[in-house]
């Protein structure tokens, strides 16, 4: 933490007493804990995934649904030993599994709680996609489910809506690591280990979302892809005006048609009736 680079910004910065672009110190910060039920559901099963959202962000999308959790305007501190109280708290809920929630910017944090306690139940890395290998190389073996996103192909989407042109580059390599280091396990109806890749419709952005799902499709092997429509107005677009609605059911259509096509084997598709600010969490702390 006194030179930070758990994330493709390579900040380098002492979070000590810095602030990276993720916008955090060194001391891990949450939002909220709770069984959550909105996961796909080999991830959140009868009983819920046992979720912990963390704050702070190494990507910060402009629509972002979780916007005072991701610019860190919300949350409490705790330590390494809080946090696996609450591994403890959650599996005796009847969790499912242990959902990370944006951890890049706490890996290592994250790494001390599970050295501390470690669940008898599966630990779920759900990130952005913005990722480091040797940062995921480092967690790996503390990992047994990924569920990231895929968010952006274009430099020039990513750029608008994420400043980052290198989104894909960064993302694509992070995907296939993960792919090739974690191999689809299910018990029943949940997933014990695998990969969840996830994309989410944007408005006026079907054609990107195409070529995600082309680019993908070699790669993704046993994993699986959940396409989401989900996206709700919401965040910093005062200046993205084509983000102000929902996607529409021809550009649903669309990205749907080219998963056919391009015959996708292990697919969550959601609807759109999943687009509300309903599903957007009230934050404890």
């Amino acid at each position: 933490m006194q030179k930070c680079n758990l994330c493709p910004n390579q900040c380098s910065v002492n979070r000590q007493n810095e602030l990276g672009y993720c916008k955090s110190f060194e001391n891990l910060k949450i939002a909220k804990y709770s069984l959550h039920h909105y996961e796909e559901p080999i991830i959140s099963g009868t009983n819920g995934s046992g979720t912990v959202f963390f704050c702070g962000c190494s990507l910060k999308c402009a629509f972002c649904q979780n916007f005072k959790v991701s610019r860190n305007l919300t949350g409490k501190e705790i330590t390494p030993k809080e946090l696996s109280d609450i591994f403890k708290e959650l599996e005796s809920l009847g969790a499912h599994n242990i959902n990370l929630v944006n951890p890049t910017h706490y890996s290592t944090k994250i790494i001390e709680a599970l050295e501390i306690y470690r669940p008898n139940i599966p630990i779920v890395y759900n990130t952005h996609g913005y990722e480091s290998i040797d940062v995921l190389e480092k967690i790996n073996d503390y990992i047994d489910i990924y569920l990231t996103d895929l968010k952006y192909f274009s430099p020039s989407v990513s750029s608008r809506y994420s400043k980052k042109s290198d989104y894909f580059e960064k993302a694509i390599k992070a995907v296939e690591f993960m792919i090739n280091n974690k191999k689809t396990v299910l018990s029943g109806d949940l997933l014990k280990s695998g990969v969840i890749v996830r994309h989410l419709i944007l408005p006026m952005n079907s054609s990107d979302s195409v070529e995600i799902l082309t680019a993908l499709r070699p790669k993704i092997k046993d994993a699986y892809l959940s396409l989401m429509a989900q996206y709700t107005p919401f965040g910093e677009i005062e200046n993205l005006p084509e983000l102000k609605r929902k996607i529409t059911n021809r550009e649903y259509q669309k990205v749907l048609d080219k998963v056919y096509e391009l015959k996708y084997e292990n697919v969550f598709i959601q609807d759109t009736s999943s687009s509300s600010v309903g599903y957007i969490p009230k934050w404890d702390y």
